[in-house]
């Protein structure tokens, strides 16, 4: 990549003043070599083999960090779907894979580690089923482990019987971590269509089509964006959405090259068998004023996020992310668009608490944007059966749109809508939303799975 000089202090003046980062550098690392018989014996192989491949990681990272004065705010590991890695042991629980996991982490230093993950959207196997079972458990008694679990795509349609299951275990889980707020939901996603690529946690797994180690960067820009933004609408407040369209997909483009440029000099002082995967460029928001993907809505002159509108602005602010990231660089990738994950974007906390964000209109804006329902707390009574059709309805707008779509919901034990609950640092501030109060359990109790649709019919 060749660099201007303009580019560069450009670069600078966007981490300087507008929150600029590399969100995430992840580690994909395979671990198909290593299923075996014994239990004891994988569990032992996975973390001596993540700590030889991540074991120079984050002094890596922290080298360029510190050299090029470009904040990277997290490392991460992902690896192997652990149902498939697991299966062969035979195991009645997967909890021992998850404490190697989680003990890899620690050693090597990163802050998450994803891909306690199962790929369910047709049928689960026995093994799909026990790292299921596992889960709350496994991630209620880890600090880094983050699951994933794939319930439908496009192509097979919707497993209905694994979206119970899943209701069933963020109830649990949220149960197991009562005393934080259920906080182990945050490290728990449904998916539809999940990419293989994905650096951002909790989704991170590293796909059965990837290499042996992989390096995906993960950039955020919501605060270059909306600095961009107010700029230009100060200046010329009557100006069209063409050219609101314009400047993001300009921005994204810039964000979109100093990720990559991160991204490959960690690949090059790493060396061996590492090589660079992808770019995911992503408005993902922090709790931080001025960095919210809500405050760039308002900025285009809706009144709150939720309001009439709110779906069409993040349409078009995900399509330029999408279009000025593609421009940038041919290894775009993972989830790439915008994220709206309610308690860690500050803006999105106060349109939930005045009420112009509901569940029913971020479900909505889900159909445009780049995941689906994130980080979406509801009352601790929320019954089983109607997460389940949450999940279910979000899932339907991935399937039939082609689309990746997920859910990340809290149900907080003991609080009801209105209220809130502080997780603190990147999580935020949870905002407790209604649902509804009809049954959706005749529906969902029917099971079995739902048919892919007309369109996934393109052989």
């Amino acid at each position: 990549m060749f660099w201007q000089s303009e580019e560069v202090t450009e670069i600078l003046r966007m981490i300087e003043q507008e929150h600029l980062d590399i969100r995430t550098v992840t580690m994909g690392v395979s671990l198909r070599g290593l299923a075996g018989r014994d239990l004891g014996v994988l569990c032992r192989d996975i973390r001596e083999h993540l700590e030889r491949c991540a074991g120079q990681l984050v002094p890596t990272i922290e080298a360029i960090q510190a050299e090029l004065a470009v904040p990277i705010t997290n490392k991460r590991l992902s690896v192997t779907p652990i149902a498939i890695v697991a299966e062969p042991t035979g195991a009645d629980s997967y909890v021992a894979v998850a404490e190697a996991m989680d003990n890899a982490a620690a050693e090597v230093g990163v802050d998450y580690i994803g891909g306690f993950s199962a790929l369910v959207e047709k049928r689960a196997t026995r093994g799909d089923s026990v790292l299921i079972d596992s889960i709350p458990e496994a991630l209620g008694s880890t600090e880094r482990v983050c699951s994933s679990v794939n319930v439908a795509t496009t192509r097979a349609g919707i497993n209905v019987d694994a979206i119970l299951r899943m209701a069933e275990r963020i109830k649990q889980l949220a149960e197991r971590t009562k005393d934080q707020g259920g906080i182990g939901c945050a490290k728990l996603v449904t998916f539809a269509n999940i990419p293989e690529d994905n650096p951002f946690i909790a989704g991170a797994m590293h796909g059965i089509g990837e290499g042996d180690i992989v390096i995906n960067v993960g950039v955020s820009g919501p605060g270059v964006v909306l600095s961009a933004l107010r700029r230009l609408v100060g200046d010329n407040p009557r100006c069209s959405l063409g050219e609101i369209a314009e400047v993001v997909k300009r921005t994204s483009f810039k964000v979109t090259r100093a990720g990559e440029m991160i991204g490959r000099e960690v690949v090059r002082r790493l060396g061996g068998d590492v090589s660079f995967g992808v770019v995911d460029l992503s408005l993902a928001p922090t709790p931080t004023v001025g960095d919210s993907v809500a405050e760039i809505l308002e900025t285009l002159g809706l009144e709150r996020t939720g309001a009439p509108g709110s779906t069409v602005a993040l349409a078009l602010i995900t399509d330029a992310v999408k279009k000025g990231g593609l421009m940038a660089s041919s290894s775009v990738g993972g989830l790439s668009g915008a994220f709206i994950p309610v308690s860690e974007d500050r803006g999105m906390v106060d349109a939930a608490r005045v009420g112009a964000l509901s569940l029913e209109k971020l479900e909505a804006m889900t159909a445009v944007c780049s995941v689906g329902l994130d980080m979406v707390a509801v009352p601790g009574d929320t019954p089983v059966d109607t997460i389940a059709a949450i999940i279910a309805d979000e899932i339907a707008i991935g399937v039939v749109n082609h689309k990746t779509t997920a859910v990340r919901i809290i149900p907080v034990p003991g609080k009801v809508a209105g209220e809130s609950y502080d997780y603190g640092g990147l999580l935020g501030i949870a905002q407790v939303q209604s649902v509804s109060k009809f049954s959706s359990e005749q529906f969902v109790r029917h099971g079995g799975r739902i048919p892919a649709p007309l369109t996934s019919l393109r052989n």
